[in-house]
């Protein structure tokens, strides 16, 4: 039996959650908890020590979003947070990463984009939406990507690319045929090449550097 997963939906349009309910009813052994407002979803977070995932509005009328994010990712460390919000600013895409989220999803995503990216921070990745970094000046980042771009070997950015979309080091070692020692190796290599320490920050790094990988 799959274990079952438990996500906090914290947002004040009603409409919004009965769509997402609907949407987490098509993933295996879901519950899903809702809450209109932030003091709602902190109290909901320390009644359920089992809460996997938080998924929080940057627009609530109780508090700001970002400020939520960050109090339950000091109260609950343990528990994933990410961003579904109506704003596509990429500078609060990235002020969301910069303070832990582990993905920030568009409210204006298809529905099967919507359950791609939950299905992917379910597995441990974190979701960005390239279209959102493609509206950001390519120059700003150019230098520091072609750097970064030219000490990464191929292998190297195939590990890159598969950790950005979620698999655990076996499952890499399955799709590359590879040990996992190499796998840890290559990881360890990638780690000091972009001066991060997890595959949550290594994701954040990429998306820094615009080294995104789209979805096919």
């Amino acid at each position: 039996m799959l274990a079952l997963v438990k996500v906090l939906s914290c947002d004040d349009h009603d409409l919004f959650r009965s769509g997402l309910r609907q949407v987490l009813e098509e993933m295996d052994e879901t519950e899903l908890l809702e809450a209109g407002t932030g003091e709602e979803a902190l109290r909901i977070a320390a009644e359920h020590d089992d809460l996997d995932l938080a998924l929080i509005d940057l627009g609530l009328p109780d508090t700001d979003g970002l400020s939520l994010l960050a109090t339950l990712r000091e109260r609950h460390p343990l528990v994933a947070v990410a961003v579904l919000s109506g704003s596509e600013d990429p500078a609060g895409m990235r002020a969301a990463l910069d303070a832990g989220a582990v993905g920030f999803i568009p409210k204006s995503s298809k529905r099967p984009v919507l359950l791609s990216a939950l299905q992917l921070i379910q597995a441990g990745g974190v979701y960005v939406p390239a279209e959102i970094l493609a509206a950001e000046a390519p120059a700003a980042r150019a230098t520091p990507a072609s750097s970064v771009a030219a000490k990464l070997t191929p292998r190297q950015r195939e590990v890159l690319d598969l950790v950005s979309k979620g698999l655990t080091n076996k499952e890499i070692c399955g799709v590359l045929g590879i040990a996992e020692g190499t796998v840890k190796g290559h990881l360890a290599a990638l780690f000091e090449i972009l001066d991060v320490t997890n595959r949550t920050e290594a994701v954040r790094a990429m998306v820094d550097l615009g080294l995104v990988v789209r979805e096919e």
